[in-house]
């Protein structure tokens, strides 16, 4: 693949850990305006050349930090505009609710050992008191006087550990118009109740919701799996994929007279992964319902799956241990055996994948997958028809506390492909540059990325974001 070369430019510095990066043309407006989500909660847009802030939301989510020294992966999760918003000003939130701290589902860290079954098989119980926190999603508007107000409520979850709550996890799709959520696995690592892979868990699934259809609820009840939801509100779901781990959201690249849709699954301890596919069977969450009450089992084809926790990219999940004669080298044992083997045939794919260790030269060892975005402008020719996407910060010594960019394109076949990474010369100084974000416009030209100078979400005001220029 091309080797690309590219610059930053900055738009806008000092302010909190962006999570979200959109693009949309407000009501009366005439241009698109880049808005810009934070974790601490809150939204800010760009217009003629200023920040302007659009909503704060900061009193209603939880407080962040208080218990892993300052890193988080709750917050402000999701923002999406309704494809109407100019005209509607309709737009959704997700994010971890104030006042909703729990213990967690489990009083340690968890780790499978194949050895003993019991770790296998563990069940989430007690979960009205034994969770970490509520997320919800919920619909606003924009009303004629400028000023935001909360509409109603979608969903209520309940969370079992602090992180893979998702992140970028709305987004509209322009074929459906249906606002789609990306959850993750609830958190932990290895997901210790394997709810990526059981049909009723709301958690590691894409689900669209039809945000048409009005279920008359506008406080749903706090939940964890699909039956427990009124049908009123089940009948606004359908379920498009499960098998997340972790996912950036799930973006959109029109070929033809038919869209690719890109995702990812951020990895355990091995590999990263992007996915791409272009056609679905959604299930409706009401004839999951019904083949639960039946013990029956729903069509498997029609869901996509990713293949976690078996499955971690395009391997069988291991455990990695020091080997006992060389502490320098990894002794990769697998998981879940026959959680794999189960899988092996259904499961999805990756596009490509990149390595948390990677001893190639024009390659890089990554950490945590966090934007995936179709580029189609031409400004940036060699990148023009292909899904760039960054990693949190680089492994490799020498790029520490540096994120990466790179970029790869689906191919004809349907088969794998390789990635390339893409350079830029932007001086960071003695500062680190952790990569939290990436975004586009509306006519996917132009190419956003947010920056952040720690990991730690309670050291205040260290983002900056900037636009990706040749």
């Amino acid at each position: 693949m091309k080797k690309v070369k590219v610059s930053l430019q900055p738009i806008v510095s000092r302010i909190n850990l962006p999570t979200v990066l959109k693009t949309t043309i407000l009501p009366g407006d005439s241009i698109g305006r880049l808005f810009i989500a934070t974790q601490v909660g809150e939204i800010y847009y760009i217009g003629n050349g200023e920040i302007r802030t659009f909503l704060d939301i900061r009193p209603q989510v939880i407080k962040l930090g208080a218990f892993d020294g300052g890193y988080d992966e709750r917050g402000l999760l999701g923002l999406a505009f309704h494809p109407e918003f100019y005209y509607n000003g309709l737009f959704y939130l997700h994010y971890s609710v104030a006042g909703t701290q729990g213990p967690g589902a489990l009083p340690e860290s968890f780790m499978p050992n194949p050895g003993a079954p019991e770790t296998l098989n563990l069940k989430w119980v007690n979960r009205e008191i034994q969770y970490d926190h509520i997320d919800t999603v919920e619909e606003w508007i924009l009303q004629w006087n400028g000023q935001p107000q909360k509409r109603r409520t979608l969903l209520n979850l309940r969370r079992p550990f602090f992180n893979h709550n998702g992140v970028n996890s709305l987004n509209f799709s322009p074929e459906t118009g249906k606002l789609i959520l990306t959850t993750g696995d609830g958190g932990s690592g290895y997901d210790p109740f394997n709810l990526s892979q059981d049909d009723m868990e709301i958690a590691g699934k894409i689900i669209e919701i039809d945000v048409v259809k009005n279920s008359f609820i506008n406080n749903p009840p706090v939940v964890t799996r699909f039956h427990e939801l009124p049908t009123p509100i089940q009948e606004t779901l359908t379920v498009i994929a499960k098998g997340v781990r972790n996912a950036p959201g799930i973006s959109f690249q029109r070929f033809n007279n038919q869209y690719i849709k890109y995702t990812g699954n951020i990895g355990q301890d091995l590999v990263e992964s992007i996915f791409s596919f272009v056609h679905y069977k959604p299930i409706p969450v009401t004839q999951l319902n019904q083949a639960s009450l039946m013990y029956s089992k729903p069509d498997r084809e029609r869901f996509i799956n990713f293949g976690w926790r078996g499955w971690e990219g395009c391997f069988p999940t291991p455990t990695l241990t020091d080997c006992p004669n060389n502490p320098s080298l990894d002794e990769k044992t697998i998981a879940y055996y026959n959680e794999a083997v189960a899988l092996s045939g259904s499961r999805l794919q990756p596009l490509t994948s990149y390595f948390h260790k990677d001893p190639r030269p024009d390659k890089f060892e990554g950490s945590a997958l966090t934007g995936i975005q179709p580029y189609m402008g031409h400004r940036i020719p060699g990148l023009t028809g292909s899904v760039v996407f960054t990693d949190f910060a680089r492994k490799d010594p020498q790029s520490q506390g540096r994120g990466a960019l790179a970029y790869t394109k689906v191919r004809l076949d349907g088969k794998q492909n390789d990635f390339s990474v893409i350079q830029t010369d932007y001086d960071f100084g003695a500062q680190s540059a952790f990569y939290t974000s990436l975004g586009t416009n509306l006519g996917q030209s132009r190419l956003y990325l947010g920056v952040y100078g720690s990991m730690n979400v309670t050291d205040f005001n260290q983002g900056t974001v900037f636009e990706i220029v040749p």
